[in-house]
């Protein structure tokens, strides 16, 4: 009997003891809350529940994160970012408990599987996870497996303290590490979710589909979508029939020249797209529709304010809303491909070609509005071409007449020209223009737009950028000039351009063309070369779904209602 007592004593005695060391415990662990990406907006999710200590098991589970990352695949999700499409997400896991439109793509959100998917078009490009394995482990454990990251960013409103890891897994993808902020009453937090994207403007990933076409297609029809060519007049004519049906060309410019109404603009598209219905692919039909004094469009048409006063107001959400109407705008008339926004600083006040078109002097404020108005853009589904790599804003001379020279070093670009285009290719920009700038610093013999070190080695290896780049105007005085424009766009594509752009006449057209398919049959171009470029052409159409469908009348009167509205709002 006193055996009995002393063994009752004996467990009441242990699970006092045991509650209190619990106690401890919880105190010095404090339950984290959950946190949104800053780019979702979905629903609160339940807070993290508290786990024991997990940093034994820690680098085997970050290693095998990274493992699947590598393939573009998160653990317990069979989906792979950038391949999967949204009907085989359906056909599995039926439809989502809730959905988020963001400037970024539509995101679907999972209660039950944990998981938040983001789509750009029809296909996944944004796998989240919130599974309870990823939710033990803490900021200390990344940091001790996988080192600094590669960038850091935060994210901060009324309920939210975020800190985003970034690390770039390959060429392919990018992991993210969502956590709330550390400070000193929460020094090792553990992570809210992860992230893996599809990098460089979601866009990267391999689809075999694209490949199979590149086979089937010949090699003029391969060269001839790596050229835009200009237009002789305000209607189509034999040069433009000609540049369709014998050189497959990928696409067209157009100046204000080429456009007198609203009328005429919008036959001139229909009738160039009816001629290339035969055509393989559909054709990037562009502009330079900026805002400010570069407004191409015709018609009574107000105009939105140039990035000068908009930097001057430093607004994200009007830069975002002027970037929509631009893609407005460009939907109406029948385009798809917008040469903006500019991301050149204005550092030198003589600067006789960039000016009010830039945002300002400061990398900061062009930065973050250059990205929203890009955004803008994107969301109409109109292909917005950042510009002018690798920054137009200290020279003193044009290079529509001259060539100019920026005597900087690499070290000093990072330091104010180059932020802008980086930030924006971290934010998913998708299609570069390169400036005909000669920076001796970085290559004493070519300007930038036909320079291997400046196109290959600091944009595509340094950026890790895999979208699509494209030349200045060929035809500009800065090439021709200087150069037989032939071999330059030859030494282009050699130096990593995909797409070269030959705005006006359409003999220097067939002269690129030509010259770039005798490079190939001589060898100095690889076909590989070539369909690496026109892998990216085909990848950029077809994400943003583009067809050789005709417009209806343009409804400037709802255009202008639109701009009138924001002026009004921000007293413009």
């Amino acid at each position: 009997m006193k055996n009995k007592k002393f063994k009752r004593l004996f467990i009441v005695v242990f699970l006092l003891a045991l509650a209190g060391a619990a106690a401890l415990y919880f105190q010095k662990h404090p339950v984290v809350g959950s946190a949104r990406d800053h780019v979702s907006f979905l629903p609160p999710r339940s807070p993290i529940k508290e786990v024991p200590d997990f940093t034994q098991n820690a680098e085997k589970q970050i290693d095998e994160i990274l493992d699947h990352a590598k393939e573009g695949k998160l653990q317990d999700v069979s989906f792979t970012v950038g391949v999967t499409e949204r009907q085989t997400v359906v056909d599995q896991w039926g439809e989502a408990g809730h959905t988020t439109e963001t400037d970024l793509g539509i995101y679907e959100d999972y209660q039950d599987e944990k998981v938040t998917l983001g789509y750009a078009g029809d296909f996944v490009f944004d796998i989240r996870s919130f599974s309870d394995n990823i939710q033990q482990l803490h900021y200390e454990d990344i940091i001790a497996v996988l080192g600094d990251p590669d960038d850091t960013t935060y994210y901060e409103d009324e309920t939210h303290n975020q800190e985003i890891l970034h690390y770039q897994v390959n060429d392919d993808f990018q992991l993210k590490w969502v956590l709330p902020k550390p400070d000193e009453t929460l020094e090792n937090p553990r992570v809210d979710h992860i992230s893996l994207i599809a990098q460089t403007g979601r866009l990267q990933v391999d689809d075999p589909s694209i490949s199979t076409l590149v086979e089937q297609m010949s090699l003029t029809e391969k060269i001839g979508q790596m050229v835009i060519g200009g237009i002789s007049g305000t209607g189509m004519g034999e040069q433009e029939q000609s540049l369709i049906d014998d050189y497959h060309i990928g696409g067209f410019i157009f100046y204000a020249a080429n456009l007198e109404s609203p009328k005429q603009t919008s036959k001139l598209l229909n009738n160039l797209k009816a001629a290339n219905k035969q055509n393989k692919l559909p054709l990037l039909l562009s502009v330079d529709q900026e805002g400010g004094r570069i407004s191409r469009l015709p018609g009574n048409i107000s105009k939105l304010p140039a990035n000068e006063w908009i930097g001057e107001l430093d607004n994200p959400d009007f830069s975002y809303r002027a970037g929509e109407i631009l893609g407005e705008e460009l939907t109406e008339f029948g385009f798809n491909m917008n040469f903006a926004p500019v991301l050149d600083v204005n550092s030198n006040p003589d600067n006789p070609v960039i000016g009010d078109r830039s945002f300002g002097d400061n990398p900061e404020i062009v930065s973050e509005l250059g990205i929203q108005t890009m955004k803008g853009i994107q969301s109409k589904q109109i292909i917005p071409v950042i510009k002018d790599f690798p920054g137009h804003g200290d020279t003193s001379v044009d290079s529509h007449y001259q060539l100019p020279k920026v005597n900087k070093t690499s070290e000093q670009l990072e330091k104010l020209e180059l932020i802008p285009f980086r930030r924006a290719i971290d934010q998913g920009a998708e299609a570069v223009m390169i400036a005909h700038i000669l920076l001796p610093q970085l290559d004493k013999s070519y300007p930038a737009s036909i320079s291997k070190k400046v196109i290959t080695d600091l944009l595509r290896d340094q950026f890790d950028y895999n979208g699509l780049v494209m030349t200045d105007d060929m035809t500009m005085e800065a090439i021709v000039d200087n150069f037989e424009i032939g071999e330059a766009s030859v030494d282009s594509v050699l130096a990593g351009s995909d797409v070269i752009l030959v705005a006006h006449d359409y003999q220097k057209a067939v002269r690129v063309i030509e010259a770039l398919t005798k490079a190939v049959e001589k060898g100095e171009i690889t076909e590989k070369r070539i369909n690496d470029s026109v892998e990216r052409i085909i990848r950029l159409k077809q994400h943003y779904q583009l067809k050789d469908e005709p417009v209806e009348n343009v409804d400037v009167e709802a255009l202008n209602k639109s701009i009138d509205t924001l002026l009004n709002k921000y007293g413009q």
